[in-house]
């Protein structure tokens, strides 16, 4: 069941980040392994391929959960899917580490009189976004960066979330923020995060 896979990945998760006893990332071999990623999210981690997430200066953790997720199917992709079931728990630590380790894109950003931009931010304040995802919106943990993250990447992060189709971390925290918002409020807050530095 869906509920049983995504406390096996839960699991695997506490295992793969909270072991006192697994070894250091290694940002080189992270960067090597990192290679074969390049195709899809961009050399240096930044995506100039539309639906497909920039991964440069998101959270260790988060990279690591997203991963392990995919691994264990409780995060759907056909792509992503067999790519992070090839992945072993080291190869993971170490792609956590260097996709953290790089420079994170860095957007246009938005005027001031950018409409869009400011009921995003309105909205980002109203839901407290910040309270997972930073001050900065750059990430904590296993909470996505959202700053200068591709806007389409976003949006479809929120109606994901929204449809229940995918899971946070929190696991129902992300469900709960959207299931208010109309897709009209989905699309300024992508844009609002998409073009903060």
């Amino acid at each position: 069941t869906h509920a049983r896979a995504l406390l096996l990945a839960l699991g695997l998760v506490v295992l793969l980040v909270g072991s006192g006893h697994a070894s250091a990332a290694d940002v080189a071999a992270g960067k090597a392994t990192a290679e074969g990623c390049a195709g899809c999210h961009g050399e240096n981690g930044i995506s100039h391929t539309p639906l497909i997430p920039s991964l440069a200066g998101e959270p260790d953790d988060f990279t690591q959960w997203q991963l392990v997720f995919f691994r264990g199917g409780s995060r759907k992709s056909e792509v992503m899917g067999p790519i992070a079931a090839a992945l072993n728990n080291e190869e993971i630590r170490n792609l956590g580490a260097y996709y953290a380790s790089l420079p994170p894109p860095k957007p246009e950003r938005a005027s001031a009189a950018d409409a869009l931009a400011q009921s995003g931010a309105r909205l980002a304040a109203q839901h407290r976004c910040q309270s997972c995802h930073a001050d900065d919106y750059s990430g904590i943990g296993p909470a996505a960066r959202l700053a200068g993250q591709r806007e389409d990447v976003l949006l479809k992060a929120l109606r994901d979330f929204k449809a229940g189709t995918r899971v946070g971390s929190g696991v129902a925290s992300m469900a709960d923020v959207v299931y208010q918002l109309s897709d009209t409020d989905m699309q300024a807050l992508a844009h609002y995060m998409g073009t903060r530095p």
